[in-house]
């Protein structure tokens, strides 16, 4: 069953339940770290955007919707 996740109006497609605990997890990271701005241990954000990138998956999706990519 595939489910989505609105996140700051855009729609993050989910592959199962339970990554909707995940997306949300992460986006809050995220809006935290942009509130803050709190990049460590990386030096600057898109130091941080580019190894997160490289992660793939639910991040990738939720930093696309927080206009971060």
């Amino acid at each position: 069953m595939t489910q989505n996740f609105q996140l700051n109006g855009r729609v993050v497609p989910l592959s199962a339940p339970s990554d909707r605990a995940v997306a949300q997890r992460v986006a809050a990271q995220f809006q935290r770290r942009i509130a803050e701005n709190d990049w460590r241990p990386y030096r600057s954000q898109q130091e941080a955007v580019e190894a997160w990138s490289k992660l793939g998956g639910i991040r990738v999706a939720v930093m696309k919707a927080l206009d971060l990519l």
